[in-house]
């Protein structure tokens, strides 16, 4: 279950895949998750005009480690021309293996931008786009989307359809409408119809909490890949056991609370480097929560945590909650 798969020449090691989560999936985070063995990791979304603009804080987005690859980075925009010069740039400046075009994100700043989500009501503005964007670069294009707009407009056929018809080498269904934004149950049946419908990679993402979770929907619906998001926050092991119970059905125990420390601790020093100490400090508060989810005592290290304003706080928050539970 865990056989290679291919989107344009590139070779996916395995089926597990991490999701674009904006705020969250920026190299620090991508490559801490991509050591516990995903076969693809997904940038956060990066504005089109952003990048065109030179936007400092934009373009800081576009980091790669080289030690990621494969990754595909995601850009969102509403009008053909900027999206364009924007996957141009993201083609010739970046070592990402795969552009991919957000049509998925609900939130009403994107929308009315005339991008994310609000392109799912329309297949042939899809067809538009994404060829426009596949005709101007070399790097293969994919499209993450969600299977509609409410239970009465689902159009995730016709729109996986036009993308396939664009010329995208691949296309990752998120199995919520636009209405339901995060919330209620993923619907893989649509994510089973699309799959049915086109001959390019489809990914399939939604409700996949556990690693069975992630063999239930590639049997269920046959995609070639299954993209992992929440699951992945503060539990990089979720790939790891997940890629273990796909190749041989073992399933590998949760790790430790010193574990997780360890982890969040090197995931911090990655992010020091990215973005540096005083923002890693603040950013790594909704992270350190995630790590510490569910261990034993933890509360007063998470609140101390979110007091913290320097590196030396940090830790000595962190590894002294990790003394006291290896002492037991």
């Amino acid at each position: 279950m865990t056989r290679p798969f291919q989107i344009g020449d590139r070779i996916i090691d395995n089926r597990v895949v991490l999701a674009p989560m904006a705020g969250i999936s920026n190299s620090a985070f991508r490559l801490t998750v991509k050591e516990f063995g995903a076969g693809l990791v997904y940038a956060e979304m990066i504005s089109d005009k952003g990048i065109i603009q030179n936007n400092k804080r934009t373009l800081d987005m576009l980091y790669i480690d080289e030690r990621e690859n494969p990754i595909a980075l995601q850009i969102f925009g509403g009008e053909k021309e900027t999206l364009v010069e924007a996957a141009q740039y993201v083609d010739k400046y970046t070592n990402a293996d795969f552009i991919d075009i957000n049509m998925g994100c609900p939130v009403n700043k994107i929308i009315r931008c005339e991008a994310g989500a609000k392109w799912l009501l329309e297949p042939d503005k899809i067809y538009e786009m994404v060829s426009a964007v596949v005709e101007a670069v070399d790097k293969p294009v994919t499209v993450k989307q969600r299977i509609g707009w409410d239970e009465e407009h689902i159009f995730a056929v016709e729109n996986a359809k036009a993308v396939e018809a664009a010329g995208g080498a691949a296309v990752a269904i998120h199995s919520l409408t636009r209405l339901q934004m995060y919330e209620g149950k993923a619907n893989w049946d649509v994510i089973r119809q699309v799959k049915e419908n086109v001959s390019i990679p489809v990914i399939g993402n939604g409700d996949v909490a556990e690693p069975i979770d992630a063999k239930r929907m590639l049997e269920e619906t046959g995609v070639d890949g299954v993209m992992i998001g929440r699951a992945a926050l503060g539990n990089p092991w979720m790939i790891y056991r997940t890629v273990k119970y796909l190749e041989t059905g073992e399933e590998v125990p949760e790790p430790t609370g010193v574990e997780k420390i360890d982890v969040c601790l090197l995931h911090f020093e990655r992010l020091m480097q990215l973005k540096g100490e005083k923002v890693a400090v603040r950013e790594m508060r909704k992270h350190t929560a995630w790590y510490l989810k569910g261990i034993r005592g933890s509360g007063p290290a998470r609140a101390a945590v979110n007091e913290a304003e320097t590196k030396e706080e940090f830790l000595e928050i962190m590894q002294s909650f990790q003394t006291q539970l290896k002492n037991g």
